[in-house]
């Protein structure tokens, strides 16, 4: 480990590598060691040879995605591939988040049927579609399953089943753009000669495999961290019009292209899509190669993003106000709150904010278009949100997610009782809260806080879920001036300059925050202690490396 600085051995140390051959493994990925083969997968050879059937015979292929930042990349993924084997009698159809919903439908199969679809790939779903798959053995349709959630008891009577929850392959945590990565690598292994294919072709496909995999939150160790290591590679030159006008728009130098940038900017236009009007935008920004078509997609993808923070806003000040004519509500261990007004499509984001803000579970619905009571629901990790809708499963008609976050649709006249459902159940399931440690990875001064110890860190990127950036505990900084900022004069973050007796001074940025947003209030002069990540800054093509706060107590 010595050829590495202390500052990168201690972080690593902290994170369970102790070794120089796991500290080289961890900090250089490499393409043909890191990533499996994809013949692990127990299906992979029979998924394989039913596409080349159907592509030789030009039969009909639908491929059914996710509306979501995994589902829709993952579809731009085998569209790629089938233009390179050119096979072009397949159509893409991603479901509408407020009118259909999640997952496979029976009108939209009907559908198919009619128009003589022989195969149907899914993409980041079908996992639990029992009966809509059986209703296409019935139809002749044969499907195969792409997917990465947990089966329930009975897994679908598919043609073939990709998904690493339900066989031995060894990367578990792949998103569902991952599983179709794995798909269209291992119908190369097999007919990539075929087909003429240079051997390394399918690393282009690797900018909407990490695109996904950063955006869907999952375990960034393993094969994951490699996807995500040369994801951001190829995402920095990828040759995409839509992808190239979109960070444009958002004043993004591509070939600087961070993580952050991903989650924090990138994400949340491609799920405005959904979330406000129709996901096939998202869809057609990243697979145009029409630079034209493309730069109408980016402005209009960021414009119904600015609406959407427009509604999420308004939602909130209606929650806020409702809240504080009734603080009693806040008592029940779980939070339940509607307006058959709010959009069902951003639902999820104001769940989370209430939940953040109130630290308890909460189910937030609306009515879809089909005048249904549907919502989202976000878990504070007192319990899983999973766990506590089976507990009280006679209250919903459909209900779905994972640990910390689920959708749900409720019987109409049992919505007003959900509540208090909800906080009877909670008990029978919900775990023992950890109390709040304070978590960090190194206690220093703000001396620490300079470029040779970034590019150190920088090391060790991309960060995210189970690789997080590392955070520095600076005790007793002393607060030496507050400054509101924001887009348009909004003034929702703060920049907070921090002294620490020496001549040190380092600027703090705090996103989406005021003084009342910690633990303690902020003022100028106080002494406090601060958590905090290296944030490097290239706004406006200025280099700036300074802190991003974590929590201020």
């Amino acid at each position: 480990m010595q050829r590495y600085s202390e500052l990168l051995r201690t972080i690593l140390e902290k994170r369970g590598i102790k070794t120089l051959a796991e500290a080289e493994i961890f900090l250089n990925p490499d393409f043909e060691r890191d990533f499996y083969d994809p013949f692990l997968m127990k299906d992979m050879e029979k998924a394989c040879v039913k596409l080349f059937e159907v592509i030789e015979n030009k039969e009909k292929t639908i491929i059914y995605a996710d509306y979501d930042c995994d589902g829709i990349p993952g579809a731009v993924v085998l569209e790629d591939l089938f233009k390179k084997v050119g096979y072009s009698n397949y159509e893409i159809y991603i479901p509408g988040r407020n009118s259909e919903g999640y997952g496979l439908n029976l009108p939209a199969i009907e559908l198919f049927a009619k128009k003589g679809v022989k195969l149907l790939i899914t993409v980041d779903l079908g996992i639990t579609a029992v009966s809509e798959i059986a209703q296409m053995e019935v139809d002749g349709i044969d499907v195969i399953v792409t997917d990465h959630h947990l089966p329930h008891e009975i897994l679908p009577r598919a043609y073939a089943i990709l998904n690493p929850k339900v066989d031995d392959y060894p990367e578990k945590m792949l998103c569902g753009a991952g599983v179709v990565f794995k798909f269209a690598q291992g119908f190369i292994k097999k007919y990539g000669e075929f087909y003429k294919i240079n051997t390394g072709w399918e690393k282009w496909l690797l900018d909407m495999t990490g695109l996904a995999t950063l955006s869907d939150l999952v375990s960034l160790l393993g094969e994951n961290r490699a996807i995500a290591y040369f994801g951001m590679k190829v995402l920095r030159k990828s040759p995409r019009p839509g992808l190239q006008k979109l960070l444009a728009k958002m004043n993004i130098d591509q070939k600087h292209l961070t993580e952050d940038d991903i989650g924090f900017m990138v994400t949340p236009r491609l799920n405005a899509a959904s979330r406000m009007d129709d996901p096939m935008r998202a869809y057609e920004l990243l697979s145009t190669e029409d630079e034209v078509k493309a730069g109408v997609l980016a402005d209009h993808l960021s414009k119904i993003n600015d609406d959407r923070k427009v509604m999420v806003a308004g939602i909130m000040r209606e929650v806020n106000s409702k809240f504080g004519k009734s603080p009693s509500r806040i008592t029940k261990e779980v939070i339940v709150i509607g307006n058959p007004e709010w959009r069902v499509g951003v639902l999820g984001l104001v769940a989370n904010k209430i939940s953040d803000e109130h630290k308890k579970p909460v189910f937030v619905w609306g009515k879809d278009e089909n005048d249904l009571i549907k919502g989202s629901c976000r878990s504070d990790g007192s319990v899983s949100v999973v766990e506590l809708m089976t507990e009280t499963s006679e209250f919903f008609m459909e209900f779905g997610g994972h640990e910390f976050a689920g959708g749900f649709t409720v019987h109409s006249e049992k919505i007003h009782f959900l509540e208090e459902a909800l906080s009877t159940s909670f008990h029978k399931v919900k775990r023992d809260k950890v109390e709040d440690e304070i978590i960090f990875d190194i206690k220093s001064d703000l001396s620490v806080v300079n470029m040779k110890n970034w590019r150190e860190i920088e090391k060790m990127a991309p960060f995210g879920l189970a690789n997080p950036k590392p955070v520095f505990l600076f005790e007793g900084v002393k607060i030496e001036s507050i400054k509101k900022f924001g887009k348009n004069g909004s003034r929702e973050h703060l920049e907070i300059t921090f002294s620490d007796g020496s001549k040190n001074k380092v600027k703090a940025i705090s996103f989406f925050s005021n003084n009342e947003s910690f633990k303690i209030p902020l003022a100028v002069d106080k002494k406090v202690n601060l958590l905090a990540t290296l944030d490097l800054s290239r706004f406006r093509g200025r280099e700036e490396l300074r802190l991003r706060v974590t929590d201020i107590i």
